[in-house]
């Protein structure tokens, strides 16, 4: 069904595209047959209305502030056009490709568009909180993309750490609360483990320290919100970057940001057939292995991711 509406869609692009074509050939010709007439009336029609209204005070005045109008709103597009061609080379060369400011119907369904369109059989690298409305919900963006990855790492907040509960008490004047934090993680380890038993290379890892940011990596394109210390991260702007060839973009930067986060000692890896945390050294060796449950808290928890 899926494949259907992208083809469905490529389809429409094509007939926008072949209809502007010709919307702009019949514009040029119709430019073009209208010339001569221009020209006559430039040539004798024009003078003969000027000597009519040369002497004509009122009328002169009229079409000098007319002109001046004009030529203010000409400049003030010109200088416009010339900030905004800078702002675009300024977000080019950092990579940004597109720039939802609010979370509406239609902005969430073009960036699930977006995800699952960019994210198709590939590897997908995560930083959250949860993960529950991001990938466990069916509906949320990352829900099919998970499903037809072909290897996921996910870096989920610990819900059990000091920073979780914090968080939890920043965000408690959340309306839209269901489920307490642990019950979300609890979820989202299950879907995972699904994942896993229908043979998906799925790594989990669970950091302690607060959220900064929440990132989702596909391909050559890159998903970007800010956690912000009081306010739901669903609120908040996202960004997409993508990876350009020169690398003088954003891109790398997030990009080792997350393989920095991955590869630390310090946040374990979750055990998916002993639920259990595993702690490594820089080298990959077991060091330390921690029994991991989530028991049933207090529900009323803000939702966090």
């Amino acid at each position: 069904m899926r494949q259907l509406w992208i083809e469905l869609r490529t389809l429409a692009k094509g007939a926008m595209d072949l209809c502007f074509h010709s919307v702009v050939i019949a514009l040029s010709a119709g430019v073009a047959f209208s010339l001569p007439s221009a020209a006559r009336f430039l040539g004798r029609d024009f003078l003969g209305y000027w000597s009519q209204i040369e002497n004509d005070k009122v009328s002169l005045v009229t079409i000098e502030v007319a002109l001046a109008m004009l030529l203010i709103a000409c400049t003030n597009y010109l200088r416009r056009s010339i900030r905004d061609r800078k702002l675009a080379e300024m977000a080019a060369h950092t990579g940004l490709a597109y720039f939802f400011p609010t979370r509406n119907r239609l902005a969430e369904n073009r960036m699930k568009k977006l995800k699952y369109a960019h994210g198709q059989v590939r590897n997908i690298m995560l930083i959250g909180s949860t993960g529950h409305r991001t990938f466990v919900d069916p509906k949320g963006d990352l829900h099919f993309v998970l499903k037809n990855c072909m290897e996921g790492k996910i870096l989920l907040l610990n819900p059990h750490s000091d920073a979780a509960r914090a968080r939890a008490r920043a965000l408690g004047h959340v309306d839209s609360v269901t489920d307490g934090f642990p019950e979300q993680v609890a979820k989202s380890i299950a879907f995972l483990k699904q994942l896993k038993a229908a043979q998906k290379s799925i790594k989990l890892k669970l950091y302690a320290d607060p959220p900064h940011v929440k990132l989702a990596i596909l391909g050559d394109h890159m998903w970007l919100q800010h956690y912000h210390p009081s306010r739901d991260a669903h609120s908040m702007p996202e960004y997409v970057f993508r990876h350009n060839q020169d690398e003088l973009g954003l891109y790398p930067l997030f990009y080792q940001y997350f393989v920095k986060r991955w590869e630390s000692p310090e946040i374990p890896e979750y055990d998916f057939a002993t639920d259990e945390l595993v702690y490594r050294d820089s080298a990959g060796n077991v060091v330390n292995r921690k029994s991991f449950s989530l028991e049933k808290e207090k529900r009323g928890a803000a939702v966090l991711n």
